[in-house]
């Protein structure tokens, strides 16, 4: 039986990608680069230490940089472009009810995560939030994952009763390099090819979807 559940945030839990697309603009503005839609929906989901070498080419000092500005707006403005997917309260009572332990793990700074969940009044239902951390020394989803388990007291003995739920490729390659199942989750920003390339053990269509699974394993 699954008694823990590792949730994502951006994309899994909330639809952040209209702050989030505000703020990438500003920073690649700030290098002369424009980007459409399309161009930056990968960003959504890794870690930007990640994703700015991979399609901008930057080195670190520009990453460095360039997250430095996407921040100083995200901060203010961005973190609160974005919403709850319809479902998602009525979701998490349902595991609260069901005797399931709620675990934040998402890639996001944990700062700006816990911002988040305490101004939608989702935090409540969390018996823990991990995030990364400002620097890379925790910027990795498998990571993440390592230290929530880790802060829930939860061991490599542990594996069987977590599930991660998530929405991108990092979330799959994170838990299973931790040992761990993953229910991927198509309403997000991730889709099915995607999730079959990386070997996510569910793919879930909706929110209502992904609380029957949930109750079931």
């Amino acid at each position: 039986m699954k008694e823990y559940v590792f949730l994502d945030l951006d994309g899994t839990l909330t639809d952040s990608q209209p702050g989030i697309f505000e703020s990438l603009r500003i920073m690649l503005e700030h290098f002369g680069i424009e980007k459409t839609d399309e161009e930056l929906k990968p960003f959504l989901g890794p870690a930007l230490w990640d994703s700015l070498p991979k399609y901008c080419g930057f080195s670190y000092d520009q990453c460095s940089e360039a997250i430095d500005v996407f921040r100083k707006h995200y901060s203010v403005k961005g973190i609160f472009n974005n919403k709850p997917y319809p479902g998602i309260y009525e979701l998490l009572d349902k595991l609260k009810a069901a005797g399931k332990h709620l675990v934040v793990a998402t890639g996001k700074p944990e700062e700006q995560a816990n911002i988040v969940l305490n101004h939608f009044d989702l935090a409540k239902y969390f018996d823990f939030v991990g995030g990364s951390t400002m620097d890379v020394s925790r910027s990795k989803k498998s990571q993440v994952i390592a230290y929530s388990m880790k802060n829930c007291a939860l061991t490599e003995k542990d594996r069987s009763r977590i599930i991660m739920v998530g929405d991108r490729e990092n979330d799959i390659n994170g838990a299973h390099e931790n040992g761990i199942e993953v229910a991927a989750v198509l309403y997000g920003y991730g889709n099915r090819a995607e999730f079959e390339e990386h070997g996510a053990d569910y793919i879930v269509e909706t929110v209502q979807d992904l609380g029957d699974l949930l109750l079931q394993i």
